[in-house]
């Protein structure tokens, strides 16, 4: 895999951040065997798991948001149509509410 196939949400993570999801992996997920790794409680984990997810959405969105501005940027380059714009946005705003 090269850099430019790693996802935005993926390189905003820091290190501590990329080895706590390696940790959640290889424990099955098991947010009790993170705690013990990490000498914790389970709630300690629960809140940083959280905060992880949180900051992931967070990213996410950034990138959708930049998405839709490159299909406005595309109309006020009349490169397409206004129609065709609303369309594609919708279209991307519906899948991003299902997932």
């Amino acid at each position: 895999m090269e850099i430019k196939d790693i996802p935005d949400w993926i390189l905003s993570l820091e290190k501590d951040e990329l080895e706590f999801i390696k940790k959640f992996v290889i424990n099955s997920g098991s947010l009790k065997e993170v705690a013990k790794l990490y000498d914790v409680s389970y709630p300690t984990v629960r809140v940083k798991l959280d905060r992880l997810i949180e900051k992931i959405k967070l990213s996410v969105e950034v990138e959708n948001e930049d998405f839709i501005q490159f299909v406005k940027q595309l109309v006020i380059d009349d490169r397409i149509e206004l129609e065709e714009a609303k369309l594609i946005i919708e279209k991307y705003k519906k899948g991003k509410d299902e997932r």
